[in-house]
């Protein structure tokens, strides 16, 4: 048993408190992992609100983060002790029919399947006070150590830096691969992206990268105007500029509507203007922010019956253990400029001034260092 730091949260709405908790070796087909360096989610942020569903507390939460494997439980063959590692939020057990099938990313053992409150013997690896805590997402990466299943692990290259790699664990990722993958962006498109946070922005990098000649960035929050222009958009519009609904905005803009929209938010009046923005007709809009808990949409049909598509994503499309290696790869041979997405790093012990700056507008990403 490890004792180390980590971030508890003891109920909804209450912040996180930093406390020494006890962490177990890992059984028959885990991993425990030393978390050198996480990155702080919006989604995150939801648990602390008590808006995600099948979240049990008291909980570390933490999902985007990177380290070094500690030890390893029996059978364990893909990683072994002083490999680096990223835990993976989406698992890939490589045995269920989505695994199994080319074109999915999704695996039935994720948390959208089954609650992962609890590794899968559904016992818990954490204690603290002399009681149980749940896991996040099986990977709690807001503890020095962790312990998940193997299938939740990616080794990704030896030379990648663990505080900057920590956000291919979920925000860019997500936003890149929903261009790359899930759109498939074409050379010369024009694209919408709406919310320009860590998420929103790696969609600007997906979109550049894929040769797309028009984005437009959409957010409130103009002080993001100018890290989107550095990334790849061509325009940012406010939508409280305008006395006209956005969608109209961006078909005036483009004459017939963006060729591919994407809404990084998670709130159902943006997700409508997302889809309504782009064409009708050919039009392709990308769900990505993740909505609170029971949220509903009602929506014209006649926005789809035209010929629109609207689908959604869930970590950009990636098959994770096997095409992270391959992204972090990319990284350091530097097709990407990832770093660009961070504008904080604190020690761990800083872990809710990290929030606060979140919940501020004033960070797109903040790590935080073991």
């Amino acid at each position: 048993v490890i004792r180390c730091r980590a971030a508890v949260a003891w109920a909804p709405g209450k912040p996180l408190s930093v406390e020494e908790v006890e962490v177990a070796p890992p059984k028959a087909g885990e991993v425990r992992i030393k978390i050198v360096a996480t990155g702080i989610c919006h989604s995150d942020e939801l648990i602390l609100k008590g808006s995600l569903p099948n979240v049990e507390f008291p909980v570390i939460p933490g999902h985007e983060g990177a380290g070094i494997v500690e030890s390893i439980g029996e059978g364990v063959t893909s990683v072994k002790p002083g490999d680096k590692v990223i835990p993976l939020c989406l698992p890939q057990c490589g045995e269920c029919s989505f695994c199994l099938n080319p074109e999915s990313n999704f695996c039935q053992k994720s948390h959208m399947s089954e609650p992962q409150n609890l590794l899968p013997d559904k016992t818990s690896r954490f204690t603290c006070k002399g009681k149980q805590i749940h896991h996040f997402l099986w990977i709690s990466t807001f503890a020095e150590y962790t312990v998940v299943p193997e299938y939740a692990v990616a080794k990704i290259d030896a030379a990648a830096p663990l505080d900057k790699v920590c956000l291919f664990g979920c925000g860019f990722s997500t936003g890149y691969g929903a261009a790359i993958n899930t759109a498939k962006v074409k050379p010369g498109s024009s694209c919408a992206v709406f919310g320009l946070g860590g998420v929103g922005l790696s969609v600007i990098m997906g979109c550049k990268a894929a040769g797309a000649s028009r984005i437009i960035a959409v957010d409130i929050n103009k002080d993001k105007f100018a890290k989107a222009k550095e990334l790849g958009a061509t325009d940012c519009i406010n939508p409280r500029d305008f006395k006209k609904p956005i969608q109209e905005v961006l078909t005036e803009m483009t004459g017939q509507g963006v060729d591919y929209s994407f809404e990084v938010i998670g709130h159902a009046d943006t997700m409508i203007a997302a889809l309504a923005s782009c064409n009708m007709n050919t039009g392709v809009c990308v769900m990505i922010g993740v909505p609170d808990s029971g949220s509903e949409i009602s929506i014209n049909p006649m926005l789809l019956l035209t010929g629109r598509t609207w689908k959604g994503t869930v970590l950009g499309g990636w098959k994770m253990r096997e095409c992270l290696p391959k992204l972090v790869s990319s990284y350091l041979e530097k097709k990407f400029n990832s770093d660009l997405l961070i504008t904080h790093t604190l020690p761990f012990a800083k872990v809710n001034e990290g929030f606060e700056l979140l919940r501020a507008g004033k960070s797109i990403r903040t790590v935080l260092l073991f």
